[in-house]
């Protein structure tokens, strides 16, 4: 009799998948405060509302291919329903290259930030130690059944919202509501002025992780419902999140400063304010779960690599053996095998060649992955017109909802492509 276990995740468990592979506080910490300084300064908020509302219109379309795929396969599936087999299969190869690149972009930057969180406190620590001992955790719960997975970074992702809403609560309560909710954030010339583009940019970058669901089909109770209600729960949860803990810190910076203080500070401009409005044990706090943030994003991301390689693999677009499914974790246990490796000689390459982890690795890396990924979102978006073309039963407002999805990834990758030189440093 087979030990295999069922189905383990429900929709809450995907959502905290998806979810922590967005990173919350990483997306805060990291990408916020680039935005302030090089987009649209006191519009950044704008900017997460209105890239939510883009993969809203994704989410929409994609729930079309995602119910009739069975939440299985991904943006390879989806391609394969509306474009074809050939247009699948390079989607397929794109998806396992930006997920691979991903999930190592992101664990150079655990390394880079757990090694100087660490130096703080008086551990001298290397970043690629750091690093390695990550990796190990991350390929031992990748290799064990995905209800360990989602029920660890569901923690971690619980603490890091529960840091960054107790900020947010606590400059509302000191400076009070117009102040930490400035107007200014929405008014047009704010929003649509010098730098729109580029908060665009890293609007989208900050999403990147939501799409995953659709992996998890396999593994789900019940994966025509669950797929399709955790990315839309997830999508509205990281907007909505976003776009308010970032209005609350250029209320708590001030609209007129928020572009020069970012540009100054950069990385540490949240943990000030921690220091500022919660105390300095509170930004201690910050800066450890940044590094479980990290983390927990690099797993999400490992998973979702394994299960495109996985996909592709029984397809026989990769070898094979890379198909097999563990006998008691269900888990592809064989394909994290090989993207922990791949993952060990890239940490072990950059080590050696005295690269700096985070802006030789990590900006690199993890810009390409993205650029990958908003390519297969606009990708996904319009095969459901191939859908609609040869099906009845699709609805006028979900092609709407494709056109319009389509049309803002692909201006969220022309961006990123036209800006590479600034989302990476190279």
């Amino acid at each position: 009799m087979s030990t295999a276990r069922p189905p383990a995740l429900s929709t809450r468990h995907i959502v905290c998948l998806v979810v922590s592979a967005a990173a919350p506080l990483s997306a805060m910490a990291g990408t916020v405060p680039l935005a302030f300084a090089f987009g649209n300064g006191a519009g950044v908020p704008a900017a997460f509302v209105l890239t939510g509302l883009v993969l809203l219109c994704f989410s929409a379309s994609y729930a079309v291919v995602a119910r009739r795929t069975g939440g299985r396969g991904g943006f390879y599936s989806a391609a394969v329903e509306g474009l074809g087999r050939p247009a699948g299969v390079v989607s397929g190869y794109v998806a396992v290259c930006a997920y691979n690149l991903a999930t190592i972009g992101l664990l150079g930057a655990f390394g880079y930030f757990t090694s100087l969180v660490l130096a703080d406190h008086g551990l001298q620590v290397s970043w690629w130690a750091c690093a390695a001992v990550g990796l190990a955790l991350v390929g031992l719960l990748g290799y064990r059944d995905i209800g360990a997975g989602a029920r660890t970074v569901a923690v971690m992702m619980t603490g890091e919202l529960a840091i960054l809403l107790a900020l947010d609560i606590a400059v509302v309560v000191r400076d009070g509501v117009p102040a930490a909710l400035p107007a200014a954030s929405f008014a047009p010339h704010e929003v649509f002025g010098a730098g729109f583009g580029v908060s665009v940019m890293f609007a989208a970058i900050s999403f990147i992780g939501f799409e995953s669901a659709a992996l998890y089909g396999g593994e789900a109770r019940d994966p025509r419902r669950s797929v399709v209600r955790a990315t839309y729960v997830a999508v509205v949860l990281v907007a909505a999140f976003y776009a308010f803990t970032s209005w609350v810190a250029v209320g708590a910076v001030g609209a007129g400063r928020v572009r020069q203080e970012a540009g100054r500070q950069l990385g540490n401009l949240f943990f000030t304010l921690a220091d500022s409005y919660l105390g300095s044990f509170a930004a201690t706090v910050m800066q450890f779960m940044l590094c479980t943030s990290l983390f927990a994003a690099t797993l999400a991301l490992h998973s979702a690599a394994n299960r495109y390689t996985q996909t592709l693999a029984a397809d026989r677009l990769l070898p094979s053996a890379l198909a097999a499914t563990h006998p008691r974790h269900a888990s592809p246990h064989r394909a994290g095998l090989a993207q922990t490796a791949l993952s060990a000689v890239a940490v072990a390459g950059f080590a050696l060649a005295g690269r700096d982890p985070y802006t030789g690795m990590t900006t690199t890396m993890l810009g390409l992955g993205t650029l990958g990924i908003v390519a297969l979102q606009a990708v996904a978006a319009l095969s459901v017109l191939g859908v609609a073309r040869r099906s009845e039963g699709v609805s006028p407002w979900r092609i709407a909802a494709s056109v319009l999805g389509f049309a803002g990834l692909a201006a969220a990758f022309w961006l990123g492509a036209d800006n590479f030189a600034l989302l990476t440093g190279s």
